[in-house]
């Protein structure tokens, strides 16, 4: 008896399997040309059937090695952030041509609504990835999936673009985002340090607020720079009177407080009597209660603020350490909401890594500290290197632009004023820095740069040494590694 005729075109094979699932040459144009195999094989790819193929020798069926592990059946969903919607591509497995799926799979493009996040949640993710797109506009989103149970999972956005290259997708839009995201998920998921980290409820409350005062004090500067010009000519007796909040009270600054009818004073009262100034315009004391209301607003800011960093007890050690390096309650906050917890940079070990490598260039063996080095890279003060060819001197920091600028205005109030200097061993030894490299006139921003880092070095082994117990308490692992440090 004949052996029936085995054809072994791939594209054959693939219209195969489509017939006996059921599917038409008409179903297959939907996806392209029908003598084309990434047709057939989008085709497939959609409805989540694995394409088998038959070995050209043997004859023996193979599944396709989609090249991840997740277990069968596992839905992601990938999400990339508009400003008032959301791309969505939900995905079974990594397909083997992101290419080609991208111009088959099925986009889901839904609003910041009822009828969207019914639409989202109809889709029954089980993870779901995003990228944390100005943290607002991905909040809403994140929120619904998890309150159902779905695990998020974010990615930084400085890792999607290289990553979407490496899928060989199309011009940056946001589908291939969000089909990139998804594909993300089946590269990395065993991988935690290459998402970003998850805060708990109250970490991330005192990141909230914090950003939220870093506004605040970037709105009421232009204020205040407009109300005293236009004091120079309405009442240019007090345009250079420096004005707070009181320690102790919730009433406005007592100069803008009176400009804008909410204080009393009988002093201001005598001054703009015998002023030689036009008059307060009534614009001026609106921009005086702006500033008030705002000035209002820090203050309840900073209250709960200090009141969510003193009652949790889990940053207790944090601040002492704090204490001793003068710090004030916004750079706590700024600092928690950044390394909180420390374990985070931490090895498999849950102990600070301290490994001993061969260097790639000097071949000599060197210690480093990747605990330390990822640390001080979360507070924006490591250097990274941008060598090419030649060119091997340009570097630059990389991280939490708000820590770095933390960091800095630290250093103006705390640092650099002689009689606002901590008196300890860790901070005396950061001035000693200062005052040497300030005797030699070296350049005044490479030195704050400089002090910057050594301040976050010295803040990582005080830390260390309170929570854990011992600074480098871990055996230094001796391995060869052509690599450069984290």
């Amino acid at each position: 008896m004949n052996k029936p005729i085995v054809s072994h075109r791939r594209i054959d094979q693939l219209r195969a399997i489509a017939s006996d699932c059921g599917f038409t040459s008409e179903d297959a144009k939907r996806f392209g040309k029908l003598s084309r195999t990434a047709t057939w094989e989008a085709l497939l790819e959609t409805y989540g059937i694995p394409p088998q193929v038959v070995d050209t020798v043997d004859n023996q069926p193979q599944s396709l090695d989609t090249g991840n592990n997740s277990a069968p059946g596992l839905r992601v969903l990938g999400l990339d952030i508009c400003k008032s919607s959301v791309v969505a591509c939900l995905l079974t497995q990594k397909p083997a041509q992101p290419r080609e799926a991208y111009h088959s799979l099925e986009f889901f493009k839904l609003n910041a609504d009822a009828a969207g996040i019914k639409q989202l949640l109809a889709l029954k993710p089980d993870v779901a990835l995003m990228e944390p797109t100005g943290i607002n506009y991905q909040r809403l989103w994140g929120i619904q999936l998890a309150k159902v149970g779905v695990e998020v999972r974010l990615v930084s956005n400085n890792k999607l673009p290289s990553y979407r290259k490496t899928l060989d997708l199309p011009d940056k839009d946001d589908d291939a985002d969000a089909l990139a995201l998804a594909c993300y998920y089946f590269d990395y998921q065993h991988l935690p340090r290459r998402f970003l980290q998850v805060r708990d409820a109250v970490t991330v409350r005192v990141r909230e607020l914090c950003l939220r005062l870093c506004h605040y004090n970037r709105v009421q500067s232009p204020i205040i720079n407009r109300l005293r010009q236009d004091l120079a000519w309405q009442f240019p007796e007090v345009m250079n009177v420096k004005s707070a909040i009181g320690a102790d009270d919730n009433l406005p600054p007592l100069l803008w407080g009176w400009i804008a009818g909410e204080r009393n004073s009988s002093r201001y009262d005598r001054l703009y009597d015998l002023s030689v100034g036009s008059g307060l315009t009534d614009e001026c004391r609106f921009a005086a209660k702006m500033y008030c209301d705002l000035a209002l607003q820090e203050r309840l800011i900073e209250t709960e603020l200090a009141n969510l960093i003193k009652t949790d007890m889990r940053f207790l050690p944090y601040r002492k350490v704090f204490a001793r390096f003068g710090f004030g309650v916004r750079t706590q906050g700024i600092i928690l909401s950044q390394i909180f917890p420390i374990q985070n940079f931490f090895g498999s070990d849950n102990k600070p890594e301290v490994v001993k490598t061969r260097g790639r260039n000097s071949k000599k063996v060197t210690t480093k500290r990747r605990s330390e080095a990822r640390f001080m890279k979360s507070l924006g003060v490591a250097p990274v290197r941008q060598w090419s060819g030649d060119d091997k001197k340009k570097t630059s920091q990389t991280g939490s632009d708000v820590c770095r600028k933390a960091l800095w205005q630290w250093i103006f109030t705390r640092i650099e004023p002689q009689r606002n200097r901590p008196p300890n061993a860790a901070v005396g030894k950061l001035v000693a820095y200062f005052l040497e490299a300030k005797s030699q006139k070296q350049p005044i921003r490479l030195v704050r740069s400089r002090l910057a880092a050594k301040a976050a070095r010295a803040l990582w082994r005080e830390l260390v040494a309170e929570i854990v117990g011992a600074v480098d308490n871990v055996d230094a692992v001796d391995t060869v590694d052509n690599g450069l440090d984290d």
